[in-house]
């Protein structure tokens, strides 16, 4: 590139940045004079090395989605939040809203992740536990009580059943006077990495791809500021696979979606801007920060190049990220608060557009209201008192930064090698190769920590003889769960139950004939029919899945 290319290419860049920052050009400090850094335009061997890097929000993205970054706005501050009853969770959501948080995020019980309601056999001590149960489109009445949804962003971690609640959670707006279209949020939504991962998968994995294009086919329709899918590498690494591992199977997944609604019919334009990408945040500080980078690099190339989407935002990989839950340790909790705030401050550098920061309790319970209120400080802190959000991309341009992502994206092309090999995610799925994959890779980390090759302080360094004060937990009690249990009977007690059977007809024979499974869920959780009822008359037509042991 000429050195008068480069300067008019800077000068077109600070113009396009100058109208959206939201801070002048100067610090408190008065040291950041600059929106981004970059070699100067007479240093041509500075140019030389990093000729490839771009600008934030210009293609292939690798400083950033978006020109002026957290100058323009920060990320979206969001605390994972769910507990018992959806009252109970109601009164956290409005807590935390009033102390600043910007996003909502919603943790769901293991009943509802598997799709039982409250009152099943299989849900026995386990209501309330891990999430909010939700069985009825009256719990997501509940859970959003007096919280305007025309105002506020919320993404729900749901997947096998996911499709349903998000239907629940449209017809709960609409009873607010909201539109779905004015909706804004994410659904997580990624069945792929349930398989390979985390597990609560429903049906087989056919017809759940099915169901994660109809909510992508939807949304692109009737719902244009809602996210369908959250591809999602945080469950992958909390599995224990690598960084790299982490980065190429989350993208190998979204590329899979991708695929899946374009043989639908449907224009890659017409969707790929309302996909988003959900990471996780680890402990190693740089590793990390490369990984985000590398990640919107290979997803801007393979959606131009591959997937032929003419849109520049097809081509930009967003993402949400959540600090690492299996890195917190039990032993010395308040040491848990330092780990988050150091890999909070990794995916702020790496360019995340949303961030979940973890409770230091959360090895021990759910978190108790002050240990949420402290990691939302954190993310506070680090936005207002730290300066790492004057500049866009303030590392890029570092040789070791440069490299290292460099290495993560090679890496990762060398899995999407392995795994077009084995005929694509699903197959690779059905032979064990992303559960091998992860299962080597963890069995490598748990070796270095039992011989000491890795150290985690308080866990095999630094030990403390006697047993910690342990810190005060959130605690779910049976009564918690007897309310829950009465509150879905009552509903069954006092709804159409001739409504019901016609909505829950109508979701079969949908089921049978493929169409878009959407209008039906719809029709069904508004006659009040239950979470568990749906999803049992689509297991009749889909099946059910067994995974192979391949471990």
């Amino acid at each position: 590139m000429s050195r008068e290319k480069r300067q008019e290419d800077h000068a077109r860049y600070r113009a396009a940045v100058r109208d959206t920052t939201r801070r002048e050009w100067e610090s408190l400090s008065g040291r950041v004079t600059e929106p981004l850094y970059v070699p100067s335009p007479d240093d041509d061997k500075g140019w030389e090395r990093h000729d490839d890097l771009g600008y934030p929000g210009e293609f292939p993205y690798t400083r950033g989605p978006y020109p002026s970054m957290y100058r323009g706005k920060f990320w979206t501050m969001r605390q994972f939040a769910g507990f018992g009853s959806a009252k109970d969770t109601n009164e956290r959501y409005k807590y935390l809203l009033e102390h600043g948080q910007t996003g909502l995020s919603v943790a769901f019980d293991m009943p509802t992740l598997m799709g039982y309601d409250s009152d099943d056999p299989l849900s026995l001590g386990e209501v309330g536990r891990c999430g909010v149960a939700i069985s009825s489109l009256e719990d997501m009445e509940q859970l959003f009580r007096e919280i305007p949804l025309d105002k506020v962003s919320t993404s729900m971690t749901i997947n096998g059943p996911a499709a349903i609640i998000w239907a629940m959670y449209i017809v709960a707006a609409q009873k607010q006077g909201v539109e779905r279209a004015k909706l804004r949020g994410t659904l997580q939504n990624d069945i792929l990495k349930e398989y390979i991962a985390q597990k609560e998968y429903l049906f087989p994995p056919e017809p759940s791809m099915g169901l994660v294009v109809d909510t992508i086919e939807f949304a692109a329709k009737e719902m244009p500021y809602w996210h369908a899918v959250s591809v999602s590498g945080y469950h992958i690494r909390e599995a224990g696979s690598t960084a790299a591992q982490e980065l190429a199977f989350t993208l190998a997944d979204g590329f899979a979606y991708v695929e899946a609604t374009m043989e639908r019919g449907i224009p890659v334009d017409d969707f790929a801007p309302r996909l988003s990408f959900f990471f996780n945040a680890h402990s190693d500080f740089f590793e990390e920060v490369c990984k985000y980078r590398a990640a919107r690099r290979i997803y801007a190339k393979r959606m131009r190049d591959k997937y032929g989407a003419k849109d520049p935002a097809s081509w930009r990989l967003r993402t949400h990220a959540q600090t690492a839950g299996c890195s917190l340790t039990a032993q010395q909790p308040e040491n848990n608060i330092i780990r988050t705030a150091v890999q909070a401050l990794a995916a702020v550098l790496g360019g995340t557009q949303s961030l979940h920061t973890n409770s230091m309790d959360e090895t021990l319970a759910l978190p108790s209201a002050k240990a949420a209120k402290i990691a939302l400080r954190t993310q506070q802190v680090l936005a207002h008192e730290t300066g790492v959000a004057d500049v866009a991309d303030p590392l890029g341009g570092s040789w070791f930064v440069e490299n290292l992502t460099d290495q993560l994206e090679e890496e990762a092309e060398e899995y999407f090698r392995r795994i077009d090999e084995l005929g694509g995610v699903v197959a690779a799925i059905e032979r064990g190769f992303f559960q091998q994959e992860i299962g080597h890779a963890a069995y490598r980390f748990q070796k270095s920590l039992d011989d000491k090759k890795y150290v985690q302080v308080g866990v095999n360094e630094y030990v403390e003889e006697e047993p910690h004060r342990p810190v005060e937990i959130l605690k779910i009690t049976q009564a918690t769960e007897d309310e829950q249990v009465a509150r879905v009977r009552a509903v069954r007690a006092r709804r159409d139950a001739a409504a019901v059977e016609k909505a829950l007809a109508r979701v079969r024979q949908s089921a049978k004939d493929g169409e878009n499974m959407m209008p039906a869920f719809i029709e069904a959780v508004e006659a009040y029919a239950t979470l568990g009822e749906v999803v049992q008359v689509v297991k009749e037509v889909y099946g059910e899945y067994l995974e192979p042991a391949v471990v």
